[in-house]
């Protein structure tokens, strides 16, 4: 007779976890925010075909990066407006 063990897992085992979203998340919180948000759609998509887990990290991976680039884009814009500003005021 032989005795289950009692350190295996019950159920189903754990679905493995999609790289390419950590990869995506990652590369999206250090800053480079076009490469993160590609990462993290070309990740769905693999998420999507092989039913692996990870699809949170991917959508964190793209907010991230969206909302990083809206930060970037205003801030370029904030800069542009004030070189502008004191510019104007040292030419009268």
């Amino acid at each position: 007779m032989t005795t289950p063990n009692p350190y295996a897992a019950p159920g189903a085992p754990a679905r493995k976890t999609n790289v390419l979203s950590i990869v995506a998340l990652v590369v999206s919180i250090v800053g480079f925010t076009i490469i993160g948000i590609v990462l993290g759609f070309v990740s769905l998509n693999q998420i999507k075909k092989t039913g692996e887990a990870g699809r949170g990290l991917a959508l964190a991976a793209i907010i991230i990066g969206f909302v990083e680039l809206v930060l970037l884009i205003i801030y370029i814009i904030f800069i542009v407006v004030l070189v502008g500003a004191s510019s104007v005021s040292t030419n009268y």
